[in-house]
This record gives C-alpha cells, sequence and structure tokens, in this order.
C-alpha cells in the first residue's frame, strides 16, 4: 500500500529531531481562547503514536473540552506552562472523570433533542 508507505514517511520526516516544530496560528488561537474563556482548565499531553501526531487536549472544570494537534510533547508542555495552567501526560494520568461525564451529558441532550423533534 503505497499511500500508506508515503504517509508513514513524511510523518517520520516531520518528528525527527531538531527538525523546528511549527504550528499554525489558528490552532494557538484556538487553544488559548479555550483557556482564557473557561475556569480551571488543565492541559493532558497525548504521545505520538505510529498513527497520530502529538496532540493536546484541554478539559474545563465542567469536563468540556477540545483537542489540538501540536507540534511535540515539550512545545505542550511549554504551551501550559506559559499560559499557566497544569500540563499532564494522558498515558501516566490517565483522563479525568469529569470529561467522560461531559460526554454523557451531551449524548443524553442529543437524544433528548432528537425525541423532541419527532
Amino acid at each position: 500500500m503505497g499511500w500508506l508507505r508515503n504517509r508513514t514517511a513524511r510523518l517520520r520526516r516531520a518528528q525527527k529531531p531538531g527538525r523546528p516544530a511549527r504550528i499554525d496560528h489558528q490552532t494557538v488561537t484556538h487553544l488559548t481562547e479555550f483557556v482564557q474563556t473557561h475556569r480551571g482548565v488543565e492541559a493532558y499531553i497525548e504521545m505520538p503514536t505510529t498513527v497520530t501526531q502529538t496532540t493536546m487536549l484541554l478539559v474545563a472544570y465542567d469536563g468540556e473540552w477540545t483537542r489540538r494537534r501540536v507540534p511535540s510533547p515539550d512545545w505542550a508542555h511549554s504551551f501550559a506552562k506559559h499560559l499557566e495552567i497544569p500540563g499532564y501526560d494522558a498515558a501516566v494520568v490517565g483522563y479525568p472523570q469529569r470529561m467522560r461525564d461531559y460526554n454523557h451529558r451531551q449524548k443524553l441532550q442529543a437524544r433528548r433533542k432528537l425525541a423532541d423533534e419527532t
């Protein structure tokens, strides 16, 4: 499968040590705005795998969350430190229960809305 081989090679090149980290302005703006408009935000850094790049998950006090790709775990930790929010390795500490509770509440609301429309 040539397309998979090409994608894997691109990912490896993008994650080579010494290569300058790049991130688009929209991602930085989105993450910063989320932190500024929500209370009690914590950052969960998800390490890269063979399939995905490094991602940063931001979770607010009520469980609302957002996730974006970031250049590296070091970038994510320094971003969290710069915004003065706690930053954790998701593989070590796991995800907070409040995030799962928020997802469950959203699913229930969607079901109720759908039932009300019919």
